[in-house]
Protein backbone atom coordinates (compact mmCIF):
# COMPACT_ATOMS: atom_id res chain seq x y z
CA UNK A 1 0.00 0.00 0.00
CA UNK A 2 1.58 3.61 -0.91
CA UNK A 3 -0.33 6.69 1.10
CA UNK A 4 0.47 10.06 -0.60
CA UNK A 5 1.16 13.33 0.59
CA UNK A 6 1.98 16.56 -0.65
CA UNK A 7 5.30 18.75 0.69
CA UNK A 8 5.48 21.74 -0.87
CA UNK A 9 7.34 20.95 -4.40
CA UNK A 10 7.40 17.40 -3.83
CA UNK A 11 4.89 14.82 -3.74
CA UNK A 12 5.82 12.22 -0.25
CA UNK A 13 4.83 8.77 -0.90
CA UNK A 14 4.83 6.44 2.24
CA UNK A 15 5.65 2.66 1.31
CA UNK A 16 4.75 -0.45 3.52
CA UNK A 17 6.85 -3.17 1.27
CA UNK A 18 10.48 -2.03 -0.24
CA UNK A 19 9.43 -4.29 -2.87
CA UNK A 20 7.07 -1.28 -3.84
CA UNK A 21 10.30 1.52 -4.73
CA UNK A 22 12.20 0.40 -7.59
CA UNK A 23 15.86 -0.87 -6.52
CA UNK A 24 17.72 1.30 -9.28
CA UNK A 25 15.95 4.37 -8.23
CA UNK A 26 17.07 3.73 -4.74
CA UNK A 27 20.73 2.91 -5.17
CA UNK A 28 20.92 5.50 -7.52
CA UNK A 29 20.13 7.88 -4.49
CA UNK A 30 22.86 6.01 -1.97
CA UNK A 31 25.21 6.70 -5.02
CA UNK A 32 24.34 10.57 -5.10
CA UNK A 33 25.42 10.13 -1.04
CA UNK A 34 28.84 9.02 -1.05
CA UNK A 35 30.04 7.16 1.76
CA UNK A 36 26.68 5.31 2.29
CA UNK A 37 26.96 1.93 3.58
CA UNK A 38 25.75 -1.37 1.60
CA UNK A 39 23.33 -1.69 4.68
CA UNK A 40 21.21 1.22 3.21
CA UNK A 41 21.17 -1.02 -0.47
CA UNK A 42 17.92 -1.86 -1.45
CA UNK A 43 18.70 -5.62 -1.75
CA UNK A 44 19.79 -5.48 2.05
CA UNK A 45 16.54 -3.78 2.75
CA UNK A 46 14.44 -5.64 1.10
CA UNK A 47 16.15 -8.57 2.69
CA UNK A 48 15.33 -7.73 5.84
CA UNK A 49 11.76 -7.30 5.15
CA UNK A 50 11.33 -10.83 2.64
CA UNK A 51 13.43 -12.93 5.11
CA UNK A 52 10.73 -12.13 8.23
CA UNK A 53 13.47 -10.47 9.88
CA UNK A 54 12.53 -6.73 9.84
CA UNK A 55 8.32 -6.92 9.37
CA UNK A 56 5.22 -6.15 10.76
CA UNK A 57 5.41 -9.45 13.02
CA UNK A 58 8.28 -8.73 14.38
CA UNK A 59 7.32 -4.88 15.25
CA UNK A 60 9.40 -3.34 12.40
CA UNK A 61 6.49 -2.23 9.86
CA UNK A 62 8.27 -0.67 6.55
CA UNK A 63 6.62 2.75 6.43
CA UNK A 64 9.60 4.01 4.02
CA UNK A 65 9.21 7.68 2.89
CA UNK A 66 10.03 8.61 -0.95
CA UNK A 67 10.07 12.19 -2.17
CA UNK A 68 9.00 13.06 -5.86
CA UNK A 69 9.11 15.26 -8.19
CA UNK A 70 7.04 14.17 -11.28
CA UNK A 71 8.18 10.57 -11.98
CA UNK A 72 11.99 10.83 -10.13
CA UNK A 73 12.68 9.83 -6.95
CA UNK A 74 14.21 12.75 -5.68
CA UNK A 75 14.64 12.11 -1.95
CA UNK A 76 14.08 8.51 0.57
CA UNK A 77 14.22 7.31 3.95
CA UNK A 78 14.28 3.66 5.84
CA UNK A 79 11.51 3.97 7.85
CA UNK A 80 10.05 1.95 9.91
CA UNK A 81 6.67 1.69 12.82
CA UNK A 82 8.20 0.56 16.03
CA UNK A 83 5.94 -1.53 18.49
CA UNK A 84 9.10 -1.79 21.01
CA UNK A 85 12.85 -0.10 20.92
CA UNK A 86 14.90 -3.47 20.22
CA UNK A 87 17.47 -3.68 17.43
CA UNK A 88 18.42 -0.14 17.50
CA UNK A 89 21.15 0.21 19.80
CA UNK A 90 19.90 4.23 20.92
CA UNK A 91 18.30 3.77 24.22
CA UNK A 92 14.94 5.33 24.60
CA UNK A 93 13.56 2.68 27.47
CA UNK A 94 13.20 5.69 30.09
CA UNK A 95 11.90 7.76 27.43
CA UNK A 96 9.03 4.78 27.06
CA UNK A 97 8.64 4.18 30.56
CA UNK A 98 8.24 7.99 31.43
CA UNK A 99 5.13 8.07 28.77
CA UNK A 100 3.57 5.38 30.44
CA UNK A 101 3.67 6.47 33.59
CA UNK A 102 1.87 9.20 32.71
CA UNK A 103 -0.58 7.61 31.11
CA UNK A 104 0.63 8.43 27.93
CA UNK A 105 1.26 5.40 24.99
CA UNK A 106 4.77 5.90 23.54
CA UNK A 107 4.64 3.25 20.59
CA UNK A 108 4.14 3.01 17.90
CA UNK A 109 6.78 5.56 17.46
CA UNK A 110 8.74 6.23 13.84
CA UNK A 111 12.54 4.98 13.72
CA UNK A 112 13.91 5.88 10.54
CA UNK A 113 17.23 3.21 10.78
CA UNK A 114 18.84 0.67 9.09
CA UNK A 115 16.98 -2.32 11.08
CA UNK A 116 19.85 -3.99 13.73
CA UNK A 117 22.89 -2.14 12.38
CA UNK A 118 24.63 0.68 14.37
CA UNK A 119 26.34 2.08 11.45
CA UNK A 120 25.95 5.78 10.78
CA UNK A 121 25.38 6.85 7.34
CA UNK A 122 22.74 8.64 5.54
CA UNK A 123 19.48 8.38 6.63
CA UNK A 124 17.49 11.02 4.55
CA UNK A 125 18.58 10.15 1.27
CA UNK A 126 18.44 13.04 -1.03
CA UNK A 127 19.48 14.77 -3.96
CA UNK A 128 19.45 18.00 -2.69
CA UNK A 129 18.46 19.58 0.39
CA UNK A 130 15.01 20.58 -1.17
CA UNK A 131 13.80 17.01 -0.69
CA UNK A 132 15.94 16.05 2.49
CA UNK A 133 13.86 18.63 3.85
CA UNK A 134 10.59 17.83 2.46
CA UNK A 135 11.34 14.20 3.84
CA UNK A 136 11.42 16.06 7.36
CA UNK A 137 8.12 17.61 6.43
CA UNK A 138 6.32 14.58 5.65
CA UNK A 139 7.77 13.25 8.68
CA UNK A 140 6.48 15.53 10.83
CA UNK A 141 3.09 15.68 8.91
CA UNK A 142 2.81 11.93 10.05
CA UNK A 143 3.64 12.98 13.78
CA UNK A 144 0.68 15.75 13.31
CA UNK A 145 -1.57 12.83 12.35
CA UNK A 146 -1.08 11.96 16.22
CA UNK A 147 -0.93 8.19 15.30
CA UNK A 148 2.59 7.97 17.22
CA UNK A 149 4.36 9.41 19.73
CA UNK A 150 7.13 10.13 18.41
CA UNK A 151 10.01 10.18 15.81
CA UNK A 152 13.69 9.22 15.55
CA UNK A 153 16.65 8.79 13.39
CA UNK A 154 19.45 7.13 14.34
CA UNK A 155 23.19 7.03 13.34
CA UNK A 156 23.18 10.22 11.08
CA UNK A 157 25.80 11.88 8.66
CA UNK A 158 26.39 15.37 8.91
CA UNK A 159 24.48 16.53 6.36
CA UNK A 160 21.41 15.00 8.18
CA UNK A 161 22.46 15.93 11.85
CA UNK A 162 22.50 19.67 10.52
CA UNK A 163 19.11 19.36 8.15
CA UNK A 164 17.23 17.79 11.64
CA UNK A 165 18.42 20.54 13.42
CA UNK A 166 17.87 23.13 11.56
CA UNK A 167 14.32 22.29 11.96
CA UNK A 168 14.07 21.96 15.65
CA UNK A 169 14.90 18.13 16.04
CA UNK A 170 16.72 17.17 19.02
CA UNK A 171 20.12 15.69 19.20
CA UNK A 172 21.77 12.94 20.95
CA UNK A 173 25.06 11.78 20.97
CA UNK A 174 26.62 8.37 21.39
CA UNK A 175 29.94 6.63 21.44
CA UNK A 176 31.13 4.32 19.16
CA UNK A 177 34.45 2.36 18.92
CA UNK A 178 36.47 2.55 15.44
CA UNK A 179 39.75 1.21 13.99
CA UNK A 180 41.71 3.63 11.66
CA UNK A 181 44.40 2.57 9.56
CA UNK A 182 47.82 4.56 9.19
CA UNK A 183 47.57 7.49 6.60
CA UNK A 184 49.63 8.22 5.18
CA UNK A 185 51.64 5.29 5.26
CA UNK A 186 49.57 2.46 6.39
CA UNK A 187 50.47 -0.34 8.71
CA UNK A 188 52.30 -2.95 6.97
CA UNK A 189 51.78 -5.86 8.68
CA UNK A 190 49.46 -6.58 12.25
CA UNK A 191 52.99 -6.40 14.07
CA UNK A 192 53.33 -2.76 13.05
CA UNK A 193 50.15 -1.85 13.89
CA UNK A 194 50.94 -3.67 17.69
CA UNK A 195 54.13 -1.93 17.55
CA UNK A 196 52.38 1.83 17.27
CA UNK A 197 50.54 0.56 21.01
CA UNK A 198 51.36 1.28 24.37
CA UNK A 199 53.39 -1.79 25.96
CA UNK A 200 51.17 -2.87 28.46
CA UNK A 201 48.57 -3.00 25.63
CA UNK A 202 51.22 -5.20 23.04
CA UNK A 203 51.81 -7.63 25.99
CA UNK A 204 48.15 -8.49 26.69
CA UNK A 205 46.92 -8.84 22.55
CA UNK A 206 50.66 -10.93 22.49
CA UNK A 207 49.22 -12.95 25.60
CA UNK A 208 45.80 -13.36 24.32
CA UNK A 209 46.46 -14.25 21.33
CA UNK A 210 49.24 -16.71 22.58
CA UNK A 211 46.18 -18.87 24.62
CA UNK A 212 43.50 -19.25 21.36
CA UNK A 213 46.54 -20.95 19.34
CA UNK A 214 47.69 -23.01 22.48
CA UNK A 215 44.45 -24.16 22.46
CA UNK A 216 45.42 -24.98 18.82
CA UNK A 217 42.57 -22.97 17.41
CA UNK A 218 43.52 -21.93 13.51
CA UNK A 219 41.58 -19.64 11.33
CA UNK A 220 40.33 -20.14 7.64
CA UNK A 221 39.46 -16.84 6.03
CA UNK A 222 36.21 -17.04 3.86
CA UNK A 223 35.39 -14.22 1.38
CA UNK A 224 32.44 -13.68 -0.72
CA UNK A 225 31.16 -16.29 -3.04
CA UNK A 226 33.87 -18.42 -1.33
CA UNK A 227 31.71 -18.67 1.69
CA UNK A 228 29.95 -21.99 1.20
CA UNK A 229 25.74 -22.66 2.06
CA UNK A 230 27.44 -25.16 4.75
CA UNK A 231 29.53 -22.27 6.21
CA UNK A 232 26.54 -20.56 6.47
CA UNK A 233 24.54 -22.83 8.57
CA UNK A 234 27.43 -22.94 10.54
CA UNK A 235 27.94 -19.45 11.19
CA UNK A 236 23.78 -19.02 12.17
CA UNK A 237 24.52 -21.97 14.44
CA UNK A 238 26.52 -19.61 16.26
CA UNK A 239 24.98 -17.15 15.68
CA UNK A 240 21.92 -18.39 17.61
CA UNK A 241 23.89 -19.61 20.23
CA UNK A 242 25.26 -16.63 21.12
CA UNK A 243 21.88 -14.77 21.32
CA UNK A 244 20.43 -17.99 23.50
CA UNK A 245 23.55 -17.85 25.87
CA UNK A 246 22.48 -14.01 26.50
CA UNK A 247 18.96 -15.30 27.19
CA UNK A 248 17.54 -13.38 23.83
CA UNK A 249 16.14 -14.33 20.44
CA UNK A 250 17.92 -13.84 17.13
CA UNK A 251 16.93 -10.43 15.21
CA UNK A 252 17.81 -12.50 11.82
CA UNK A 253 16.31 -15.30 10.28
CA UNK A 254 18.68 -17.84 8.23
CA UNK A 255 16.67 -17.27 5.47
CA UNK A 256 18.50 -13.56 5.22
CA UNK A 257 21.52 -14.93 5.25
CA UNK A 258 20.47 -16.82 2.03
CA UNK A 259 19.50 -13.70 0.19
CA UNK A 260 22.88 -11.94 1.39
CA UNK A 261 24.47 -15.33 0.26
CA UNK A 262 22.52 -14.35 -2.75
CA UNK A 263 22.49 -11.14 -3.94
CA UNK A 264 25.44 -9.15 -1.96
CA UNK A 265 27.56 -11.83 -1.24
CA UNK A 266 30.18 -9.40 -1.93
CA UNK A 267 30.16 -7.74 0.87
CA UNK A 268 30.63 -10.47 3.50
CA UNK A 269 33.36 -11.85 5.23
CA UNK A 270 33.42 -15.11 7.55
CA UNK A 271 36.54 -16.04 9.69
CA UNK A 272 35.72 -19.75 10.70
CA UNK A 273 37.70 -21.10 13.58
CA UNK A 274 39.14 -24.80 14.05
CA UNK A 275 39.90 -27.13 16.09
CA UNK A 276 41.99 -30.00 14.14
CA UNK A 277 39.11 -30.13 11.24
CA UNK A 278 36.56 -29.36 13.26
CA UNK A 279 34.53 -25.67 13.50
CA UNK A 280 33.90 -24.36 16.93
CA UNK A 281 33.72 -20.73 16.28
CA UNK A 282 32.73 -17.83 13.23
CA UNK A 283 32.56 -14.42 13.00
CA UNK A 284 30.83 -12.56 10.70
CA UNK A 285 32.71 -9.17 8.91
CA UNK A 286 30.72 -6.97 6.33
CA UNK A 287 32.96 -4.81 4.08
CA UNK A 288 32.71 -2.05 1.29
CA UNK A 289 35.37 -2.49 -1.10
CA UNK A 290 35.10 0.31 -2.88
CA UNK A 291 35.37 2.91 0.57
CA UNK A 292 37.99 0.07 2.24
CA UNK A 293 35.86 0.14 5.39
CA UNK A 294 34.82 -3.51 7.06
CA UNK A 295 32.04 -4.01 9.80
CA UNK A 296 32.18 -5.70 12.75
CA UNK A 297 29.00 -7.93 12.95
CA UNK A 298 28.02 -11.20 14.71
CA UNK A 299 29.91 -14.08 16.38
CA UNK A 300 29.54 -17.18 18.10
CA UNK A 301 31.20 -20.35 18.77
CA UNK A 302 30.13 -23.77 19.93
CA UNK A 303 32.87 -24.68 22.17
CA UNK A 304 33.94 -21.71 24.57
CA UNK A 305 37.61 -20.83 24.50
CA UNK A 306 39.47 -18.69 26.75
CA UNK A 307 40.23 -15.30 24.28
CA UNK A 308 38.47 -16.70 21.31
CA UNK A 309 36.27 -13.82 21.04
CA UNK A 310 38.65 -11.39 20.82
CA UNK A 311 40.54 -13.14 18.45
CA UNK A 312 37.82 -13.71 16.13
CA UNK A 313 36.11 -10.54 16.54
CA UNK A 314 39.04 -7.83 16.62
CA UNK A 315 42.52 -9.46 16.08
CA UNK A 316 41.37 -11.58 13.10
CA UNK A 317 39.28 -9.09 11.31
CA UNK A 318 42.08 -6.11 12.07
CA UNK A 319 45.28 -8.58 10.19
CA UNK A 320 42.63 -8.65 7.30
CA UNK A 321 42.04 -4.52 6.81
CA UNK A 322 45.57 -4.52 6.89
CA UNK A 323 46.79 -6.79 5.03
CA UNK A 324 44.08 -5.81 2.46
CA UNK A 325 44.83 -2.07 2.98
CA UNK A 326 41.25 -1.17 4.39
CA UNK A 327 41.29 1.99 6.29
CA UNK A 328 38.29 1.71 9.11
CA UNK A 329 37.25 -0.98 10.92
CA UNK A 330 33.89 0.00 12.78
CA UNK A 331 33.63 -2.16 15.77
CA UNK A 332 29.66 -1.80 16.07
CA UNK A 333 27.77 -0.58 19.06
CA UNK A 334 29.42 0.59 22.53
CA UNK A 335 31.66 -1.83 24.02
CA UNK A 336 34.58 -0.14 26.13
CA UNK A 337 36.93 -2.33 26.01
CA UNK A 338 37.51 -2.28 22.35
CA UNK A 339 39.79 0.89 23.20
CA UNK A 340 42.49 -1.55 24.59
CA UNK A 341 42.52 -3.57 20.84
CA UNK A 342 43.40 -0.15 19.20
CA UNK A 343 40.01 1.50 18.55
CA UNK A 344 39.29 4.96 19.43
CA UNK A 345 36.24 6.71 20.06
CA UNK A 346 33.86 8.13 17.95
CA UNK A 347 30.39 10.39 18.56
CA UNK A 348 27.56 9.37 16.82
CA UNK A 349 24.41 11.58 16.53
CA UNK A 350 20.74 10.55 16.42
CA UNK A 351 17.75 13.29 15.96
CA UNK A 352 14.55 12.88 17.95
CA UNK A 353 10.75 14.75 17.36
CA UNK A 354 8.73 13.97 20.24
CA UNK A 355 5.14 14.80 19.59
CA UNK A 356 3.63 16.00 23.26
CA UNK A 357 5.55 19.26 24.14
CA UNK A 358 6.12 18.69 27.99
CA UNK A 359 7.95 15.34 27.51
CA UNK A 360 9.23 16.96 24.45
CA UNK A 361 11.04 19.54 26.73
CA UNK A 362 11.91 17.36 29.38
CA UNK A 363 13.78 15.13 26.67
CA UNK A 364 15.48 18.20 25.37
CA UNK A 365 16.69 19.66 28.91
CA UNK A 366 17.69 15.42 29.82
CA UNK A 367 19.67 15.75 26.31
CA UNK A 368 21.22 18.52 27.41
CA UNK A 369 22.36 16.85 30.65
CA UNK A 370 23.67 13.49 29.07
CA UNK A 371 25.29 15.57 26.04
CA UNK A 372 27.59 17.00 28.67
CA UNK A 373 28.65 14.11 30.28
CA UNK A 374 29.21 12.41 26.86
CA UNK A 375 31.52 14.98 25.76
CA UNK A 376 33.41 14.54 29.40
CA UNK A 377 33.32 10.60 28.34
CA UNK A 378 34.64 11.04 25.66
CA UNK A 379 37.95 13.56 26.43
CA UNK A 380 38.21 10.98 29.29
CA UNK A 381 38.47 8.25 26.86
CA UNK A 382 40.83 9.88 24.44
CA UNK A 383 43.35 10.90 27.30
CA UNK A 384 43.62 7.00 27.64
CA UNK A 385 44.30 6.68 24.00
CA UNK A 386 46.37 3.04 24.02
CA UNK A 387 49.02 4.60 21.18
CA UNK A 388 52.36 5.58 22.17
CA UNK A 389 52.13 8.21 19.73
CA UNK A 390 48.56 9.87 20.57
CA UNK A 391 48.45 12.09 17.00
CA UNK A 392 48.61 8.60 15.66
CA UNK A 393 46.01 7.08 14.26
CA UNK A 394 43.78 9.75 13.03
CA UNK A 395 40.87 10.49 14.82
Amino acid sequence: MKVEKRSVDYVIRVHDDPAQIASADWDHLLDANGGAPFFLRHAYLQALHRSGSATADTGWLPQFLTAWQGDRLQGALPLYLKSHSYGEYVFDWAWADAHERHGLPYYPKLTGAIPFTPVPGPRLLALDEGARLALLQGLRELLAEGLVSSAHLLFLCDADRAAAESQGWLLRRTVQFHWHNRTPDPYGSFGDFLAQLQREKRKKIAQERRRVAEAGIRFETRQGSQITADDWDFFYRCYVATYHAHRSTPYLTRAFFDEMAQHLSQHWLMFLAYRGTERIASSLVGIDPGQRIAYGRYWGCVEPVPCLHFEACYYQPLQWCIDQGYQRFEGGAQGEHKMARGLLPVTTWSAHWLRHPAFSDAVAHFLQREGRGIAAYVDELRERNPFRDVSAPPP
